[in-house]
This record gives C-alpha cells, structure tokens and sequence, in this order.
C-alpha cells in the first residue's frame, strides 16, 4: 500500500511538471511577523542568506506542499491543514546537552529576532521553489542548551497526533517522521529554525509553527512541525533512509552527479516557470559547505 502511494504521488509531481497546471489557490491568513531582520547586501554572496533569483510566489509555496502528515497530495495538503491548532505547541530540546528544556514557542522565538533568509529549496523529486524563510540559525538554539563532547549527532521529531493530522491514520510512513543531521550540519549558520515566510508565520502546510530548512539538502530534510531535538551520539535513524535506504541517504546532500534510482537529478523545475534549469550542487551554497564533506565519497554517503 505505502509503495502504490508513494507511485501514484510520484506520477502527478510528473504530470504537473510537464502540464505547469495552476496550483490550488485559496486564501491564507497568518500572523505578520515583527521585527524580521535583513542580511546586509554586501554579505549575502558570501554567506549564502540571500539568493538573487526572483522568488516563488507565495500562493504556489502555500499550495503545493509535501506533507505527508496531512496528504500525499501536494495541492490537497492545504485545504487538510486548514484547521491545525498549535495553541499551546511546546519544543523538547534534550539529550546530550548541559541544560535540556521544554520550550514554549513564545520563548524559544526570543532566542533570537528572526532574520529573512532567501533560499532555494530542491526537492529529491525534481522540482524546486526560491523561499523567503523567517528564521533563526540552530546553533542560537544548541548555545542555549550547550551540547555535551559526546553528542555528534542532532535528532529532530515531528508531532504524532492522528487526530490532527490525518495523513498519519495511514502507514505511507512510520510515524512520527523523524530526521537527523550531524553536529558540523546543525551548527552551521546556514541551517535554521523556521517560524515564517514572506514576513508572516509559517501556515501550517508549510511546517507550523517550527521547522528546519537546511538550503543544500533536498527538501525532505527539512522537518516540519517539530515537537522534540534530541542531541545523540550515534547517527539517528530517520524516516525517508529508514523507508528507502537505496533511494534516500542520510546526508540527502543535493547533488547533481548522483541520480535517484529512478530518476536524474542533473535538472530541475522550478515551480512558476517553463522549462528546466540545471541543478547545482550542494543546491549552489558548496561555497558555504562543500568543506563539510571533503575527503567524503558522496556517491556512497549520499
């Protein structure tokens, strides 16, 4: 049953590729976000925080959505998460760490302002979008807690609430979606907690209220709706590596050179325009991290 979904999702990410139909529309209301911060411009071609392509519109990132928590339809997601509540949503952050605590959201968003970060995102699929995130850098967060010698390892959980979320009434997965990086990953300054998108706060088919975007891996990476971050000392197991280990790695590091078993990933398209574009490596930022992994056979450890 798991395969046949997986397949049919597989085969209508195709046909929207290939038809550019309109994704659902429908209206989206969010809080706007205060005091968001600007990189300066002359540090975005260093940093990375900033991409100078022109951005996805805000109604195809709100409306086509991996989010298997709700739907396997990317343009059903929205209207599944409508009614999500994150009243009261609370943030575990334990493990090998000094000072473990249970975060409220409002105190865990005063770790720090939030910064506007332009990022591309590629999906292992094909596609890919250019997002205007609202976040802060996971090591502010890590700082907080002060990670042990011993942990190498960063672990993060998903919400398991079938009665809020749907899609995990079904076994397409096993639930709750977990992922993991490995320390150097987490304390870069590339990689963030998201709270928001083009000023507002993150709807929730795009990963209410907290998430993690991480620029140069593919987007199933980037877990959405986080309930607990665990500090650990042997590699985690995580959802997508656990469900298909020849097909999705635990580094999912975007590379061009190294197709999906059934698929290239030499191009992509980019949602809101014709045709396909080349994909870079590392998703463009290997200036930032390529020296994450040198010395690394990235056909092996992909």
């Amino acid at each position: 049953m798991r395969a046949g979904i997986l397949a049919a999702s597989a085969v209508a990410t195709g046909v929207a590729y290939r038809k550019l139909n309109p994704v659902a529309r429908g209206e989206v209301k969010t809080a706007r976000l205060e005091g968001v911060i600007s990189a300066p411009a002359a540090t975005n071609a260093a940093t990375g925080f900033r991409v100078d392509e022109p951005e996805t519109s805000f109604e195809n990132i709100t409306h086509y959505n991996n989010f298997y928590e709700f739907s396997t339809d990317k343009e059903g997601v929205a209207a599944a998460a409508a009614d999500f509540d994150t009243k009261g949503w609370q943030v575990s952050v334990e493990g090998l760490v000094n000072q473990p605590k249970v975060f409220g959201l409002d105190d865990l968003l005063k770790i720090s302002p939030p910064e506007e970060r332009i990022y591309r995102m590629r999906c292992v699929e094909g596609w890919s979008m250019v997002i205007p995130w609202a976040g802060f850098s996971l090591s502010k967060l890590l700082g907080v807690v002060e990670p042990t010698g011993e942990a190498k390892f960063v672990a993060f959980e998903t919400l398991l609430d079938p009665r809020r979320m749907p899609g995990q009434r079904s076994d397409v997965l096993n639930w709750p979606y977990v992922e993991g990086l490995r320390m150097d990953e987490a304390m870069h300054p590339l990689t963030i907690l998201a709270s928001g998108l083009y000023g507002r706060a993150l709807p929730p088919q795009d990963g209410a209220p907290i998430r993690l975007v991480i620029p140069w891996k593919y987007g199933f990476k980037g877990i959405k709706s986080i309930v607990k971050i665990k500090l650990v000392a042997e590699q985690p197991r995580t959802s997508w590596s656990e469900y298909a280990p020849n097909e999705y790695g635990f580094y999912a590091n975007v590379n061009p050179h190294v197709d999906h078993p059934r698929w290239s990933q030499a191009t992509e398209q980019r949602i809101g325009e014709s045709g396909r574009r080349p994909t870079l490596m590392f998703n463009g930022y290997e200036e930032q991290v390529g020296h994450l992994y040198a010395g690394m056979d990235l056909r092996k450890d992909f």
